[in-house]
């Protein structure tokens, strides 16, 4: 028992994070099957001038193993951006499920598929069986794609690798695009997961104490020295 308790305070971290993870799961599938008419429609000007192209669920199915192999490299590499990086995560994805929860959501213009056009347009095809267009606002997708890409550049582990920092950029612009494209998400929903992560990375990088208010006073008593 003694050995136990010492295993779940040493990897408190990875047991919250499952939690986490299954309360996000059940709550999000709750969602899905519960908001199916009803909701407000996201849909703005902008959205009918971008077109849909296919060949964008490259990246927006990429976005699994991007978040994932990410998550899971920092676990075993670098234990502190781990928790960061879970705490941005969820602290996102559970305020995202909370605003669909309050404010049922969707998008109207998805367009119709022909599966048999080629491979990329089957696989939005099934996409489009698998996932509701609803629960949109702000994009998962996005956020937690911009998390990740903040991650790797705060890790000292990619601290003298340039070529994997561009190449999580131009992922992670690739999936925020993908998002639009494939019109799985209006660029409102874009938006919005840009400002949350803005707002999630002021409390999770710089907090009150080494930020703002904080770095003021800190710069004062140096002065006073």
């Amino acid at each position: 028992m003694q050995k136990l308790k010492t295993t779940i305070k040493n990897n408190a971290d990875i047991f919250m994070t499952g939690i986490c993870g299954i309360v996000y799961l059940v709550w999000f599938f709750i969602l899905e099957q519960k908001v199916t008419d009803n909701y407000h429609i996201i849909h703005v000007g902008l959205d009918d001038y971008i077109p849909f192209v296919e060949y964008f669920i490259v990246p927006y199915l990429l976005w699994f193993v991007y978040v994932f192999a990410v998550w899971a490299f920092l676990l075993f590499k670098d234990r502190e951006m781990f928790k960061k990086l879970s705490i941005f995560l969820f602290s996102g994805m559970f305020f995202s499920l909370f605003v669909c929860t309050i404010y049922p959501n969707g998008t109207d213009f998805r367009p119709v598929i022909d599966p048999e056009k080629n491979i990329f347009a089957f696989l939005v095809y099934k996409l489009y069986g698998i996932d509701t267009p609803t629960n949109v606002l702000p994009s998962i997708h996005v956020f937690n794609s911009i998390a990740v890409h903040i991650a790797i550049l705060k890790s000292k582990c990619f601290e003298k690798k340039p070529v994997i920092k561009w190449g999580s950029l131009v992922l992670c612009i690739s999936i925020c695009l993908a998002t639009v494209f494939l019109k799985q998400h209006s660029s409102v929903d874009v938006i919005a997961a840009g400002f949350l992560a803005y707002v999630v990375y002021g409390i999770v990088y710089e907090p009150v104490t080494e930020s703002g208010t904080g770095r003021i006073l800190k710069t004062r008593k140096a002065d006073n020295l």
